[in-house]
């Protein structure tokens, strides 16, 4: 479970302002990837708080309002859209989204702690810390409000074309999904650099 014990190192270094960072959504064919930054109080606890990918539906939710309700969290979340993602690519979109995250949370961090590996030109002093949604709370923290807020905005996007299953899937290539853009062709949330979508003949312009 994680835990503390990385914020811990770095208040004892005389660092208070210690952000947690993660994201949503690198894998999926369609869709933006989403980054959630957040600053957990001292003394902070819950006992069900983990990485996001542990958790049901139900419990992240749950999570979520806890987080984003309370007074004494500051937290911030932020995309990047499929068009960015093709334009830039995938790790390079992702950064920016984290960059995004981390500057609306309204003061200057002291320091990140980012899951996965450093992130070159990251504006804030920090660390990468692989497989950190298990280890931060900081980071599980993160990882929540960034699933929770990609999968309901593929909610939001599954009424606007609901022929591709989005609510179901989040963007994901499933079989289901495969499926309907072999039907439907690619529609203007789809990862257009992303196989097997670039790969696919289909039409360009879609719905």
């Amino acid at each position: 479970m994680p835990d503390f014990a990385l914020e811990d190192a770095l208040h004892a270094r005389g660092l208070d302002c210690i952000a947690g960072v993660d994201e949503a959504g690198r894998g999926p064919l369609a869709g933006p990837v989403a980054a959630a930054a957040v600053i957990l109080p001292a003394g902070f606890r819950d006992p069900g708080l983990d990485d996001s990918k542990k958790l049901s539906a139900k419990k992240r939710a749950a999570l979520y309002q806890i987080l984003t309700e309370d007074q004494l969290v500051r937290w911030a979340v932020a995309l990047a859209s499929a068009a960015e993602i093709d334009a830039l690519n995938i790790l390079r979109a992702t950064h920016l989204a984290m960059q995004r995250a981390v500057a609306g949370l309204g003061v200057t961090p002291d320091h990140c702690l980012i899951d996965g590996l450093p992130v070159r030109g990251f504006p804030w002093p920090h660390d990468g810390i692989v497989k950190g949604d298990g280890r931060s709370l900081s980071i599980a923290a993160a990882s929540i409000v960034a699933k929770v807020t990609r999968d309901r905005l593929l909610g939001e996007i599954d009424a606007e074309f609901p022929f591709y299953g989005f609510a179901r899937h989040q963007g994901y290539g499933t079989k289901a999904h495969l499926e309907a853009l072999r039907i439907h062709g690619p529609c203007r949330h789809h990862r257009r650099s992303f196989q097997p979508v670039a790969q696919l003949a289909l039409p360009l312009g879609g719905p």
